[in-house]
């Protein structure tokens, strides 16, 4: 039978882990051919030797399906698997820092041209340029114009730059910078590792898969220190620091409205969603509207972009990427408006069974049958203007007997940038994050563990929920980022009544300053708030003197894109010990897998774990916290200290000076509410 036959006689089985998508794609039975169906229909596992890492496509004499041991299976040229694995992770490591970086790059030419006044932006937060300044070398105590154009022409330098060293590196304690100079990982810049990188792993070139490695540690450096960090704290500078907000997400009727022309944003790159929000809300756009029948535009997030103005604007989130075909298919949506990354192809295929305009923006991600409107930063509100017309003109051809807007939203609460969490532990003017450590030493607190990531159409459980749960069970504080934070949002984790989940002794802090017990942290490019994060606790004093020494560990669950290898590689190589899973793409070869679980805990003092359900997850994440704390000594209760004077001087004595300090203060930060919730509260 035609293969082709045989899967349009095949019905889709809807098997998703969200509800609200599986809702949508069971009401669409067959007439659309959505991805839970693809994966369904295919009736097979991916390919062993290509999921294990063994299969090697780097020269025109491959494919060669190698098998680790037997001689006759080595690759064409003599590859071993090791090699070949080496390779295979290498190029994902550049391929994941190559999408975080050039993202981050983008932000940097954006901010360049703002502070040179081409754009319609301005740099919103003011008291976070002496602490980045110092940061990027740049002397922080100039006056403003020059002091915002040098850190422009700073941050570009960090991708160009041949040689040297990349300054945000500086930031990470004392013990762990030189464990980075002795192993000569530092990096020199983003352009210069990635294309190093995938040099290295061309047929012919470097084939000892320990050297490979160390240059992915590189590589995965010059990003989470470097591209996605640049990323992040301009991202910051020009659209406002995050701080504690009160808003939506899942598909429901206050997210996806049915009297408004409906726009999703979706993607990665803020600086498009920040010129819709504005466009959205000008008289002119909104009276255009009003002339087709709605009451305005309503602009929805999809996605890491999605997260990003969850958590500067309070604009809703319709879903993470297993949502994105969901949300076309409730009918309501005029537009989805993508820019670069986790955007499937199969959006097209889908809007066309609707009257949804998908609209391409990047001159990186064009996509067949969409329409393509180019966004330029210079011109950015033009362009946005331009995008939500074209929306507008979809509204009157709304299908309004196809719309099922299944309404399922719930509250949270999000925005917990590594500075807001300065502010809530320690106030405008004592910003600290000595209660948290404290609370971690007394065991109030069993330690910290990071759910990033993205999620995956074949993985069925909703590990991110229930490995979530198990943790804050035990007292884990759980931070979280990327997709994996939108769907902790739909369990409801990300409310601060979410602490009756909550062990005894967490709840009791957690209630203390009225958090969540998963604290939202933002897409996944602000991963880096957990390296700076974490450095700050090491800074603090009390948990010991590098990353590898503290209680925290991080995971991604249900991986799916290049950038999760990259993340777990820098943190990794920053001291952090990962759990990835359902698989890991280097199982093929066990002297392979053995270096990065093994050797490279011994390297950079953590390594790698690969687990599959969320009691496997939870099992290996307690384990290690509890192995740090007993390392420190604070696996018991301490007995009471009475302190004479000579010991009280040497507490006030800091061993390090945290990069925050002496900066200016971070506040007031105040728990904002959506435009959404205020005009419900009116």
């Amino acid at each position: 039978m035609d293969t082709r036959a045989r899967f349009k006689k095949k019905k889709a089985a809807p098997k998703v882990q969200n509800e609200t998508a599986r809702v949508i794609y069971e009401r669409l039975g067959d007439e659309v051919l959505t991805t839970p169906a693809r994966v369904e229909r295919r009736g097979t596992t991916p390919c062993l030797f290509g999921k294990g890492g063994t299969c090697c496509r780097v020269c025109n004499m491959g494919p060669c399906q190698v098998v680790e041991g037997v001689e006759e299976l080595r690759g064409v040229c003599g590859a071993s698997a090791a090699t070949v694995v080496a390779r295979n992770f290498g190029r994902m490591v550049a391929g994941g820092a190559s999408a975080h970086s050039d993202h981050g790059r983008q932000v940097a030419i954006d901010f360049y041209e703002t502070v040179h006044g081409e754009t319609p932006f301005e740099v919103k937060d003011k008291r976070k340029l002496r602490v980045v300044a110092q940061a990027l070398g740049v002397n922080p105590d100039q006056e403003e114009q020059a002091l915002l154009q040098e850190m422009a022409e700073a941050a570009l330098r960090v991708f160009n730059q041949q040689e040297g060293e990349i300054p945000l590196l500086n930031r990470a304690p004392e013990k762990r910078k030189q464990l980075w100079r002795e192993l000569g990982v530092w990096p020199r810049g983003v352009d210069r590792e990635v294309v190093e990188l995938l040099h290295r792993t061309t047929i012919g070139v470097d084939q000892d898969h320990r050297n490979i490695f160390m240059a992915c540690a590189r590589t995965a450096l010059a990003d989470g220190w470097g591209g996605s960090m640049i990323a992040t704290e301009f991202q910051d500078l020009l659209f406002g620091n995050p701080g504690p907000i009160k808003a939506r997400v899942n598909i429901g009727l206050s997210v996806i409205r049915e009297d408004m022309v409906n726009v999703a944003v979706h993607g990665h790159e803020p600086v498009l969603a920040e010129a819709l929000a504005i466009a959205a809300s000008d008289p002119e756009i909104v009276e255009e509207a009003k002339k087709v029948g709605a009451k305005g535009v309503n602009l929805a997030g999809i996605c890491c972009t999605g997260n990003e103005v969850l958590m500067r604007r309070g604009i809703p989130v319709a879903g993470s990427f297993l949502q994105q075909e969901a949300a076309i298919a409730t009918g309501a949506l005029e537009a989805v408006v993508v820019d670069v990354q986790c955007i499937m192809q199969n959006v097209a295929e889908i809007a066309r069974h609707f009257h949804t305009a998908v609209i391409t923006t990047n001159p990186r991600a064009r996509m067949e049958g969409a329409i393509h409107i180019e966004f330029d930063a210079r011109k950015a509100l033009e362009c946005a203007k331009q995008i939500l017309r074209e929306a507008i003109a979809r509204f009157p051809k709304r299908d309004k007997s196809r719309v099922d807007i299944p309404d399922h939203s719930v509250d949270v609460v999000v925005g917990f940038s590594h500075e807001t969490i300065l502010y809530m532990l320690g106030g405008r003017f004592r910003a600290s994050y000595k209660p948290l450590n404290e609370n971690i030493i007394n065991g109030k607190i069993l330690g910290v563990a990071a759910i990033v990531g993205c999620d995956n159409f074949r993985v069925d459980e909703e590990v991110h929920v229930e490995l979530a749960k198990e943790l804050i069970a035990n007292n884990v504080l759980v931070l979280t980022t990327g997709c994996a934070a939108t769907g902790l949002g739909r369990a409801g984790l990300l409310r601060p009544e979410a602490a009756e989940l909550a062990g005894d002794s967490l709840r009791e802090v957690l209630e203390a300053v009225g958090c969540p017990p998963v604290l939202h942290m933002g897409s996944c490019v602000d991963n880096s708030r957990i390296l700076i994060a974490a450095t700050e606790m090491v800074n603090t004093g009390g948990l010991g003197e590098d990353i590898s020494d503290l209680p925290a560990v991080g995971c991604a669950p249900q991986w799916m894109s290049e950038k999760a290898i990259t993340i777990g590689q820098y943190f990794v190589a920053s001291g952090a010990t990962v759990v990835f899973g359902p698989d890991f793409p280097t199982l093929k070869s066990q002297v392979a897998t053995d270096f990065l679980f093994h050797e490279m805990e011994r390297i950079f003092g953590a390594g790698w774990r690969v687990a599959r359900k969320a009691g496997e997850f939870a099992a290996i994440m307690i384990d290690h916290i509890q192995a740090k704390r007993k390392a420190l000594g604070i696996d018991k209760p301490k007995p009471r200290v009475l302190y004479d004077m000579a010991m009280r001087r040497a507490l006030e004595s800091p061993k390090v000076t945290s990069p925050f300090h002496g900066l200016g203060c971070f506040g007031p930060v105040s728990l904002r509410v959506s435009p959404e919730e205020e005009k419900k509260a009116a």
